[in-house]
């Protein structure tokens, strides 16, 4: 487990959640009761990880991996879970783009008080008191 978590980059906590959730199709037990990935149960593991980091629900993951077990007829469904979670993740990659761009003009803003010794209107400590009532 220890070796699983640290290849994947997630917790042993994370690993034993998810395959208790059953979202591991799989995963086998030791003779003293240790979880055993094969390489089946580290693929299930790495495409639940990168669904889970799309922000994808628990459920929706736990509704995906069944319909994989079911089989191809299933494929359509799939895609559309998939389908959806690509919009989600574009509009979270979009909102990062604004973040960014926030951020490299405060720097931008920041460089100029430093280059140029002007006032600092960045700290709003310094901003003049709003009027109250």
């Amino acid at each position: 487990m220890k070796e699983v978590a640290k290849q994947l980059h997630l917790s042993e906590h994370t690993i034993r959640f998810y395959t208790d959730r059953g979202l591991i199709p799989h995963v086998f037990r030791d003779k003293n009761n240790n979880r055993l990935f094969d390489g089946e149960a580290l693929n299930w593991l790495t495409g639940v990880k990168y669904l889970r980091d799309s922000g994808m629900s628990l459920d929706s993951i736990k509704e995906y991996v069944e319909l994989c077990l079911e089989g191809d007829s299933t494929i359509p469904k799939r895609c559309d879970i998939i389908r959806t979670q690509r919009e989600k993740v574009r509009a979270q990659l979009e909102e990062a783009k604004r973040r960014l761009q926030y951020m490299d003009h405060k720097i931008e803003l920041y460089q100029t008080i430093m280059e140029k010794g002007t006032p600092d209107t960045m700290n709003p400590g310094k901003w003049p008191a709003p009027s109250v009532g």
